[in-house]
């Protein structure tokens, strides 16, 4: 099984990193694949796909049971989740888990082809903000069809995010060469 995390990284996170390390603790895989998202994604505030993934690289480095997936970042329009997901599982041939925190439970029912997603693919879900996990996929019609998609983990706690330092400019919330890199690059800043 090879385990997927997809999202901005803008920038990687100490949190993303920890999303990791409690993730290969849990589960059995023999890769943990990062899947930043291209800068066609309509979110905004993103810093290049180039930079992104250069911090993804030096956050990275250490951890030989993770790789970096530029799929996405090649893309010249976003395609969505299931197609990444697709694409990776016709790469490797072998089941695929995407991991998510539990506030993106809220508004999955509007990611593209939401159904395909569900019904061929596990969904790793991590506690985050205090969110009750089983009542929002209880209360979700489409959800709620799939609660057999879901393996759970309300344990995991850690709630920084890269917003959270892009505010701040805190650089306990990133790795030290992250933050380095940042500095050098006038990242986040305005500068």
């Amino acid at each position: 099984m090879k385990i997927v995390f997809g999202g901005a990284f803008n920038p990687v996170t100490n949190a993303h990193i920890e999303v990791y390390k409690y993730v290969i603790s849990k589960m059995e895989a023999d890769t943990f694949i990062f899947l930043p998202v291209s800068n066609a994604y309509t979110k905004s505030e993103l810093v290049s796909n180039h930079h992104r993934k250069n911090m993804l690289e030096l956050a990275t480095k250490k951890y030989d049971s993770i790789s970096i997936c530029d799929l996405e970042l090649e893309d010249s329009d976003y395609l969505g989740t299931y197609q990444s997901l697709i694409r990776l599982s016709d790469k490797y041939n072998c089941d695929i888990a995407f991991v998510v925190g539990a506030d993106n439970l809220l508004m999955m029912r509007k990611w593209i082809n939401i159904e395909g997603i569900l019904s061929e693919f596990k969904i790793i879900v991590l506690g985050r903000n205090g969110i009750d996990i089983n009542k929002v996929i209880k209360q979700d019609i489409i959800l709620k069809k799939h609660i057999n998609s879901f393996i759970i983990y309300k344990d995991f706690k850690l709630d920084i995010s890269s917003t959270n330092f892009r505010e701040t400019f805190n650089k306990e919330l990133v790795n030290s060469e992250v933050f380095d890199y940042i500095v050098k690059n006038k990242l986040y800043r305005g500068e």
